[in-house]
């Protein structure tokens, strides 16, 4: 076989085996746009709602989060400046067993926009990749707002309880 058709199989064994390894160890997590105060999806639960506070600075955006712990294990948050790309943690990662809470401020939220759910696997990875991202650009306009901490409890916990039933169907 002449000399230039073995480096030309050998270049293309190469570039073969060269994606080969590239398929099976990229990661790329699966992002799915949240638009309502309300998402059940893809082994996730997440229910928004709003905490007036006595002024605009206190006011607190409250998500509410529950997973499938054999998909995921751990939640975190981050915001997002749509402009500058900037990212900014919100919530670090926490296990994700049973429920899990995060709070924002309605200010920070002004500044960071998007917000973006991590989900991680039940299966811990040395790169440490989200599977999952479920995303948000703003506040959904559905959000109901509450004045009393129990009533915005009581409300999530039921709007949690009703997503799960509806995601497991």
């Amino acid at each position: 076989m002449p000399l230039r058709a073995r480096s030309i199989r050998g270049s293309i064994a190469a570039f073969a085996i060269g994606m080969l390894s590239f398929v099976s160890f990229s990661h790329a997590a699966q992002e799915v746009h949240g638009t309502s105060d309300a998402f059940a999806g893809d082994g996730v639960a997440i229910a928004w709602g709003v905490l007036r506070g006595a002024s605009e600075e206190t006011t607190m955006i409250v998500m509410r989060i529950a997973g499938d712990s054999a998909r995921y294990a751990r939640v975190a948050a981050d915001g997002i400046d749509p402009f500058t790309k900037e990212r900014k943690p919100v919530a670090p990662a926490q296990a994700l067993t049973g429920v899990a809470e995060v709070r924002i401020s309605r200010r920070q939220l002004a500044d960071f926009p998007r917000t973006e759910f991590l989900f991680f696997g039940a299966k811990p990875a040395a790169n440490a990749q989200p599977d999952l991202i479920v995303y948000y650009l703003g506040v959904p306009d559905t959000t109901p707002e509450f004045r009393s901490e129990a009533a915005l409890g009581a409300y999530l916990d039921e709007r949690i309880a009703k997503l799960r039933g509806a995601n497991t169907k």
